[in-house]
């Protein structure tokens, strides 16, 4: 029996002018047309910047990369997933009789994408400033567990370290191309590791500079996936 979504808004802390905003947030395509893709393609939005500007304030000194990385260790979907368990999200999710028979409301992507139509339907119901507030009580503790004693090494030892995690082979670079002159010479390297079968290529004017350049990529890459 899916629960009471006024039982959910309780227990997030929130209180909604229109219920019908946080009563579509909960609603999946399989469920209806009136569904929360809409307010999930502006929860996504906003989550994006809030942690963007949180991260900025709490590492006054961490580079662009840095800061890219650790909010995409924030709102990638396994994250959000994660907190909307945490919430039972999945008990309140209304769904069409295919998506509750295939067990969607366990499905990552759906309980993700519902609490980032929350915060959609929030933004819409309160403004920004109510719903700023409400991620970062939200992302609370996954703010405080941050460090960047991992993050601000370099991606050739982040993407190694993670490969040992996995108890996995290392990642493996090939010198693909090496043109120009002698003193302005173009490497183009290609890095490869046996996690997924799409390789890398980065470029830069040292092989060293061009593996570190691949390595951020397939960085990028791992992260996008778990997304």
């Amino acid at each position: 029996m899916i629960k009471k979504p006024e039982a959910l808004c309780k227990k997030l802390g929130l209180r909604f002018n229109n219920p019908q905003l946080f009563t579509m947030a909960l609603t999946h395509r399989s469920a209806s047309s009136s569904n929360n893709e809409r307010l999930e393609f502006l929860g996504d939005s906003i989550l994006g910047f809030v942690i963007a500007q949180k991260l900025y304030d709490i590492f006054p000194e961490a580079s662009e990369g840095v800061l890219s990385r650790l909010r995409a260790s924030l709102v990638n979907q396994g994250s959000l997933a994660e907190l909307a368990r945490k919430h039972q999200l999945g008990d309140y999710l209304l769904l069409g009789s295919g998506e509750l028979k295939s067990g969607g409301f366990r499905r990552e992507s759906i309980l993700s994408d519902a609490l980032e139509a929350i915060m959609g339907a929030l933004y819409k119901d309160q403004g920004i400033e109510a719903c700023q507030q409400w991620i970062e009580r939200l992302f609370s503790e996954k703010l405080k567990s941050l460090s960047l004693d991992n993050w601000q090494k370099d991606p050739k030892t982040q993407l190694q370290e993670l490969m040992q995690s996995k108890k996995l082979d290392l990642p493996e670079y090939t010198l693909i191309t090496m043109s120009g002159l002698a003193h302005e010479q173009m490497f183009k390297v290609k890095c490869a590791i046996p996690l997924i079968e799409e390789a890398c290529v980065g470029t830069g004017v040292s092989r060293k500079r061009a593996e570190q350049s691949a390595a951020e990529l397939m960085l990028e890459l791992l992260n996008k996936d778990s997304q």
